[in-house]
């Protein structure tokens, strides 16, 4: 695939989960966007307050209230205003809907309509020629929801701007993301200028950072779609504590597995049984978790286009 012929007429609009995920992610891509004389926005979904081992070690505490998470969040918000300045872009440019960090699945799930039409407006408001947003693969449960929120609101735009999206934790290999950026020499130091910005989280993880920055920017078209066979084979001695979040335009379903529409096939794989009676789930997207709290953040087996 060829990149995006940018020019003065593009406008693009960068969704990011959580502060850093914008320069991470497209960093290089918004230089060269505004180079051409085009426009860009930046919708923060949430602040990166539930961010506790950063905080643990630069604050040297233990405990973290929610007074300490505001204080926290309030932090990184500042760390991405002034991250975005060496991107090039002013501070009116970062729009922030201050959503709890690690609670994109929850707007997703409890407050679907509310959360798409959030995003609609947003997206109609700026008219974006490009939309650029987190993987579904990604690891990290707030990418993956994100993810599909930005679908299912698109969804209801026509007509639909490009859509691209963007690895940062873990979302498959680099065959899977044809569209790559380079950067000039002047690009990527204004990139890694920006990031070192992000000072809370360059102290624990500024290697791993580093290296992601210094990487070619990759994306892959958003707007492909699956089938109804699962990727996964949970083990049967999980099935009790499994979760089965399916996700259309219509609405958001979430079974046990027990009680989902789920059948298994000859070779041991599992499909999702979708009823003729109901619209066709398009775009559509199942999750599989476990239905119990864990202190590891990052999904097991995360989502799937249906």
């Amino acid at each position: 695939m060829q990149p995006l012929p940018l020019s003065a007429q593009t406008r693009l609009l960068v969704v990011a989960p959580h502060p850093d995920d914008e320069t991470l992610g497209c960093g290089v891509l918004i230089q060269q966007v505004l180079a051409a004389g085009g426009a860009v926005h930046l919708l923060l979904l949430t602040d990166g307050d539930n961010n506790p081992w950063p905080q643990r070690y630069i604050e040297r505490r233990l405990h973290i209230g929610d007074s300490d998470r505001q204080r926290w969040g309030a932090r990184r918000r500042g760390e991405a205003k002034h991250a975005i300045a060496h991107l090039g872009l002013p501070a009116d440019a970062l729009e922030s809907l201050g959503w709890l960090d690690m609670d994109v699945t929850r707007h997703l799930r409890d407050n679907t309509a509310a959360s798409v039409a959030m995003l609609q407006g947003i997206f109609s408001s700026f008219s974006p020629t490009l939309v650029c947003f987190p993987a579904l693969e990604d690891s990290h449960p707030d990418h993956g929801a994100a993810h599909v929120l930005c679908r299912l609101a698109l969804a209801g735009i026509h007509p639909a701007p490009l859509q691209w999206a963007y690895p940062v934790h873990s979302a498959g290999g680099l065959s899977e993301y044809p569209i790559r950026i380079d950067a000039t020499p002047e690009q990527q130091q204004r990139k890694l200028q920006a990031l070192a910005e992000h000072r809370s989280q360059m102290v624990l993880s500024g290697g791993r950072m580093r290296r992601l920055a210094l990487s070619p920017e990759r994306y892959m078209a958003a707007d492909v779609s699956g089938d109804m066979r699962l990727p996964w084979r949970p083990p049967a001695i999980l099935h009790r504590w499994l979760r089965v979040l399916v996700a259309t335009p219509a609405g958001v379903r979430d079974w046990a597995w027990q009680d989902a529409p789920i059948m298994r096939n000859a070779d041991g794989s599992y499909r999702l049984e979708w009823p003729s009676s109901q619209p066709s789930p398009h775009p559509g997207f199942v999750k599989l978790h476990l239905d119990w709290p864990s202190p590891w953040i990052f999904d097991h087996w995360g989502w799937h286009a249906l």
